[in-house]
């Protein structure tokens, strides 16, 4: 995109939490009185934006200088970087286990098989970026070994949407967006949280099953952190679209190259290594107290485009 990127500070918080107050905002247009122009609530006591106008190193001290007037509050800060003309995104790519959904479905998997605190403790340094995806992926599947097919749907029952989840999806889709899961979990449960929620695509990894067992096995290739922010750009390309003119959202370490790769990427409510890529990262946003409606905020939705 050739246009002038602008920057745009943007605070959000928890919606109905009253968090966002309009003091801290006095605070924040103090602190960034040099800004020079005026923000807006775009969802009272949610989210409000004021474009900063400023070089990079500049914006992330304004950056600074913003959260620490919003003190201890549970509210989140972000400069976003987007031309004025397409900050909107036209791809969303999504993770689906605590991002998209609330929950770990391996980790549900290996209570059915007593091995819970074992597996919990692989994805758990997985999602750390501690070892390798791809290797813990295949160690924990091999401990499933015999397991009933029939009882993942049994698991799929225990998953639980993501707060802000569906009127995100609804918002994208009705902007005209496109908009994919992109999962490290199994198409098993990706395909149908896929399809509640109305994404348009998925990717994901799948279980062999054999006799109605499953074997062990995940089927090759494995969509790991490189997997991902390929399915990201073959998206983009598929539909003709910039890379800048995409988003992606994710938790754990393995989508921290497809975080990269997006126009923008957003750490959400993620561990340590990837709030910290996407905090240092121009093209990043991090989410610690808000909602996935935080994502509509941080493209400048106003909340009467919001489809609730």
């Amino acid at each position: 995109m050739s246009s002038r990127l602008i920057d745009t500070l943007v605070l959000t918080a928890a919606p109905s939490s009253g968090d966002l107050t309009q003091g801290i905002v006095d605070n924040v247009c103090t602190a960034l009185s040099d800004a020079g122009a005026e923000g807006v609530w775009l969802a009272p006591g949610a989210a409000w934006e004021i474009d900063v106008n400023l070089d990079r190193s500049e914006a992330t001290d304004a950056q600074r200088l913003a959260e620490t007037a919003a003190g201890t509050a549970a509210v989140d800060v972000n400069i976003v970087s987007a031309p004025k003309t397409s900050r909107r995104k036209r791809l969303l790519c999504a993770d689906m286990e605590s991002t998209i959904i609330r929950e770990e479905l391996i980790d549900e998997m290996a209570e059915m098989v007593g091995c819970r605190a074992e597996i919990a403790a692989i994805t758990g340094a997985a999602m750390r970026g501690e070892i390798d995806f791809e290797g813990a992926l295949v160690q924990r599947v091999a401990l499933f070994k015999g397991f009933a097919a029939n009882k993942l749907d049994d698991i799929l029952s225990r998953a639980t949407l993501m707060a802000g989840a569906a009127t995100l999806l609804r918002t994208m889709r009705a902007s005209g967006a496109k908009c994919a899961l992109v999962s490290g979990g199994f198409t098993h449960f990706a395909e149908p949280i896929a399809r509640r929620l109305g994404f348009d695509t998925v990717v994901a990894n799948e279980l062999v099953i054999e006799n109605d067992k499953l074997t062990g096995d995940v089927r090759q290739p494995i969509v790991g952190p490189q997997g991902k922010a390929d399915a990201l750009a073959h998206l983009a390309a598929e539909h003709g679209l910039d890379l800048s003119e995409t988003l992606a959202v994710g938790d754990g370490a393995n989508d921290l190259v497809m975080l990269r790769t997006a126009g923008l990427g957003v750490a959400f409510r993620a561990k340590p290594i990837l709030a910290a890529a996407a905090r240092s990262s121009p093209s990043g946003a991090v989410i610690a107290h808000a909602d996935l409606t935080a994502l509509l905020y941080l493209q400048g939705f106003p909340a009467t485009a919001i489809q609730a």
